[in-house]
């Protein structure tokens, strides 16, 4: 396996004014990277860039990568809202064009967890750029963002008493607190994700990984993104569920991991099809 160089990056980023953080992988850093393809992995909300599998998945890809803190999160400064979905895709803006006027890299894949999901998505989805990835790793995504209302009952007490829910957690190891307001919950569930039918690239490989026993967000939505994806031609898709995991898939990571790594090997040897549970996958049924 070549020697990967890991190498930590701070991109400006304008319109805050503020520094997103995160960590470039190089398989051969000694050669030039301009045309080079590279893979961007996006975490959750409340997430970091080096948790769950973002790291490990970094860590074992065939090609180079690149991950970071959404503003607001870990180490990126600004501020981190739970309804600003439209930040995020304007933080994935500034980076690819950073990755991309500073070295020559061309997005290829992107690699998404929960709310980093549905934020490529729509990047790829509204993106020049976009339309020139060739794949798309899509775990744990929602789709009917309406279903957040489900954990109302969470937020009511707080938000009747204060008018904001404290969303404490802990984040690298450390303790944080996120004030989520209710006209934040409402910018949330109002986030289009319908345009996945439209204007999603049609030469996208897509692989969707989802957790049987997820309780953020329903196994239902992995299904639609089925759908959506499925319905595409020449560009495939393929669903794997994971019995027994969660949203998180908790003590389950590196399963993870190896099933992207067995997709994308199948991939890049030309067999994947459209299908359900792994079909087209090696193994893992």
């Amino acid at each position: 396996m070549a020697e990967r160089i890991s190498t930590k990056l701070y991109i400006p980023q304008p319109a805050e004014d503020c520094t997103l953080v995160g960590v470039l992988e190089q398989l051969e850093s000694n050669k030039p990277t301009h045309g080079r393809k590279i893979a961007l992995i996006l975490h959750g909300s409340m997430g970091h860039k080096d948790y769950l599998f973002q790291k490990r998945v970094a860590l074992r890809l065939p090609l180079d990568s690149f991950r970071f803190d959404f503003r607001g999160n870990h180490e990126s400064s600004g501020q981190c809202r739970y309804g600003g979905m439209a930040d995020d895709v304007q933080d994935i803006v500034t980076v690819v064009a950073f990755l991309r006027n500073t070295y020559g890299y061309k997005i290829d894949m992107i690699v998404g967890h929960s709310r980093g999901s549905v934020v490529g998505i729509h990047w790829l989805c509204t993106s020049e750029e976009g339309k020139h990835v060739s794949a798309m790793i899509n775990v744990s995504g929602r789709y009917r963002m309406h279903r957040i209302f489900d954990r109302m009952t969470i937020y009511k007490e707080q938000f009747d008493a204060q008018g904001y829910y404290e969303w404490k957690l802990t984040v690298a190891r450390k303790p944080v607190v996120q004030r989520v307001y209710p006209q934040e919950v409402e910018e949330f569930a109002s986030w289009d994700t319908s345009i996945v039918w439209e204007k999603f690239p049609q030469t996208i490989h897509v692989l969707t990984v989802h957790g049987l026993d997820d309780e953020v967000v329903p196994v239902y939505d992995a299904v639609i993104h089925a759908r959506a994806f499925g319905a595409r031609t020449p560009g495939t898709h393929v669903l794997h569920l994971m019995e027994g995991a969660d949203h998180n898939f908790t003590h389950r990571q590196d399963e993870v991991v190896d099933i992207i790594l067995e997709w994308l090997q199948a991939y890049r040897s030309g067999t994947l099809v459209t299908g359900l549970l792994g079909t087209g996958v090696r193994g893992r049924l």
